[in-house]
């Protein structure tokens, strides 16, 4: 490869800033000072908040089980950044991120994932199984890769009604290899329908190393055998995720059909809060903190170019921490459902 020309003094010009571009060498979106604050906050948000339901849980106050999404924020802070209203989100257990990037109160959520009659599904879902028709959210699914399917039906609603919305699907590198994910590719692709189908690629599935447990460990391609385009991204940078989100939408929302981004992103702990995580060493995960954590690369650009103090980010952090502590006491006071609630939302 031959080298980079610079401008020479004589030619009076300076030389072009090289484009930023993430770490896998993919492009990244131009953010303004407003959308990387925006950015900074969503994301500190999730964090705080996730790190306070894991307090919980270890208190007794969280039953069941609970799957936390700290390290994996830029994914769905960048997706929803691009994202406009009447475009759908489904999920699957590892959900709370996505929740409170959807525009969900943190005090909802808190008091769903307590039990409580002020949770978003009553206090009968808990942490896997919470929806906001307002938000256009639709779970927080527990079978492994069912909101594959849902969410594919949730584009041919789209399809059908003529609208412009687009459906975002959500799922882990495990979930990649389930049959009904595969179906669901297959109609997707035959009628063209408007979803972004998302592989939260954080590693490791349930325990074990994607090395060890696929055929085919880029899941950008999974979707080659249907004619379905798909884009790897560093999903540690919210910029790069921005960058494939407005592709991939416009593919959708121009008649494309679906497309497939895989973010390659990290979980910081374990699967769920039962979960040692003894499969990997703690020097993999503190390399992956402290060179590519997502909202330390944001705070690093805000002090850089001038756009935040230290003092101003510890103000957003105060404020963060506070509607955290807020949602957490509101769920604690709030009461448990009524035991007439057992015999509601039942299906016959």
């Amino acid at each position: 490869m031959a080298p980079r020309k610079t401008a020479t003094v004589s030619s009076r010009k300076t030389a072009a800033k090289p484009a930023a571009k993430a770490s896998n060498g993919g492009p990244v979106a131009d953010f303004d000072r407003n959308e990387e604050l925006k950015a900074y906050r969503e994301m500190l948000l999730i964090r705080r908040f996730e790190e306070k339901a894991g307090q919980l849980y270890g208190m007794g106050f969280i039953g069941g089980f609970c799957h936390l999404y700290i390290g994996q924020e830029a994914v769905v802070v960048g997706m929803q950044m691009a994202q406009k209203e009447g475009d759908q989100v489904i999920t699957a257990y590892r959900d709370h991120g996505h929740m409170l990037a959807t525009g969900m109160e943190a005090r909802g959520v808190m008091a769903e994932l307590t039990g409580r009659r002020s949770g978003y599904s009553h206090g009968k879902g808990g942490s896997m199984h919470m929806f906001s028709k307002e938000k256009h959210f639709y779970g927080g699914h527990g079978i492994v890769g069912a909101q594959v399917s849902l969410g594919t039906g949730l584009a041919f609603a789209n399809r059908y009604r003529g609208n412009d919305n687009v459906s975002i699907a959500y799922f882990g590198d495990g979930a990649a290899n389930q049959g009904q994910v595969y179906e669901s590719f297959n109609m997707a692709a035959l009628w063209k329908l408007p979803i972004v189908y998302i592989v939260e690629n954080n590693r490791y599935a349930m325990g074990t190393s994607t090395a060890r447990a696929t055929a085919q460990s880029n899941y950008s391609l999974r979707g080659s055998g249907f004619g379905i385009p798909g884009i790897q991204v560093d999903g540690m940078d919210v910029r790069a995720v921005k960058a494939a989100a407005d592709e991939a939408l416009e593919h959708c929302r121009s008649g494309k059909g679906p497309i497939i981004l895989e973010m390659l992103t990290y979980r910081y702990r374990g699967h769920s809060m039962s979960d040692p995580a003894k499969y990997r060493s703690k020097d993999e995960v503190q390399k992956m903190r402290s060179e590519h954590d997502p909202i330390e690369q944001v705070k690093a650009r805000l002090v850089e170019k001038g756009w935040a103090s230290e003092d101003d980010l510890k103000a957003i952090d105060k404020d963060v921490r506070d509607i955290v502590a807020d949602s957490a006491d509101f769920a604690q006071a709030d009461p448990e459902p009524d035991v007439s609630e057992l015999y509601t939302d039942i299906l016959l």
